[in-house]
């Protein structure tokens, strides 16, 4: 009886353990990955930039410069995608037609609702990837996943006027550890009103691990201004602050943070 137990409970642990690595192994595979899950492309903004001061911008010829005021609608489909979508490289790609089909169809699902199962997700064949995808059909998935101006009249805008404090902003740094600590993505709206010296959007996916300030988070994030690699957004604790990195197209510094995509009429 002892023995008829014993391989009871070790067939139990044994099952729990392929149970847990099988979780495990299906959360790794499903984590976002900046050469995977982003766009291949830019979005272009309206002015130029030098040391994160704008100034008026040269007129271009070039069809790619025309893409701008894209970052939210940039962000809010990579997590689309993300949620509702699944590649496979080996099947045979799309006619353009219903390649566009198909990402209209991932853009209309509800940025906040739950990923669809595997089996439920709209499939993209003959790509790897979003960033594979983006980067081989540029305009067609420009011209698919929406339009820039709507983003302008969004009725959370209206937070940055009245919901600015610190107690505001910690409780929306709980809200984006609480985020990733289950698996979401985060998009985030950066903004200094009254100063407009950053109004966008970015795509939080992770909180690093280690800081060498335990009162300091840093979280690598998408910005759909820069393809080439992921920015940084960080908290901090004593000044309880938001800061995104300085680069070309910011001075860099205290920026306000609020979620958009969350829920409906966010």
């Amino acid at each position: 009886m002892f023995g008829t137990w014993g391989k009871s409970v070790g067939a139990w642990w044994l099952g729990a353990f392929a149970a847990i690595a099988f979780a495990r192994a299906d959360g790794a595979a499903s984590e976002f990955s900046f050469d995977r899950d982003t766009f291949a492309f830019a979005n272009q903004t309206v002015f130029e930039y030098h040391e994160g001061h704008a100034s008026l911008r040269k007129s271009s010829a070039t069809k790619q410069d025309a893409y701008n005021r894209h970052c939210f609608v940039m962000c809010r489909t990579a997590a689309q995608f993300k949620k509702f979508a699944r590649f496979e490289p080996r099947s045979t790609p799309l006619d353009d037609a219903s390649l566009a089909a198909r990402v209209r169809a991932v853009t209309r699902q509800a940025a906040w609702t739950e990923p669809l199962p595997e089996n439920q997700r709209i499939v993209f064949p003959g790509y790897k990837d979003l960033k594979e995808m983006s980067k081989a059909h540029r305009e067609l998935v420009q011209l698919n996943i929406g339009h820039g101006w709507p983003s302008y009249f969004r009725i959370s805008n209206a937070r940055m006027m009245f919901q600015d404090g610190k107690g505001y902003q910690e409780r929306t740094h709980a809200q984006v550890n609480t985020a990733l600590a289950r698996g979401e993505l985060f998009v985030a709206f950066l903004t200094t009103y009254p100063r407009f010296s950053i109004n966008h959007s970015v795509l939080i996916d992770e909180l690093k691990s280690s800081s060498r300030n335990p009162g300091v988070h840093r979280y690598p994030v998408y910005d759909p201004n820069h393809p080439e690699s992921p920015r940084e957004l960080t908290w901090s604790a004593h000044d309880r602050a938001f800061s995104y990195q300085k680069d070309w197209d910011f001075v860099g510094g205290f920026v306000r943070v609020y979620q958009v995509y969350g829920k409906p009429l966010q």
